[in-house]
């Protein structure tokens, strides 16, 4: 596996008036999802990686990303949220149950 784990977060625009995931300003969170994988230097081949995506289609759920291999719903709405995905479930392999979107 080129990954351990991948990462998808979603900044997918919808037109006016639609709920959707960049509306909950996802781009920022996808930049500071990155730079702190960046900064705990685990982010890259054999390690994290974090990618931009379009539609994942639970807009209603959002914002969400999902992780694979494990196929990890999650709903983070903050910088803390994201601390608390890469601190559990990113370097230590427990999923955060309340930040979890149910499949």
């Amino acid at each position: 596996m080129f990954y351990s784990k991948h990462v998808f977060v979603c900044t997918n625009q919808k037109g006016a008036g639609k709920v959707c995931c960049a509306n909950h300003n996802t781009e920022a969170h996808f930049d500071y999802l990155k730079g702190r994988l960046l900064e705990l230097e685990c982010h890259g081949p054999e390690q994290i990686r974090v990618s931009k995506t379009g539609c994942l289609g639970r807009c209603a759920s959002g914002p969400c990303m999902v992780i694979y291999p494990e196929g990890t719903w999650y709903r983070a709405e903050s910088e803390a949220n994201i601390d608390e995905i890469i601190e559990q479930h990113l370097l230590e392999d427990n999923v955060v149950e309340h930040l979890i979107i149910e499949t």
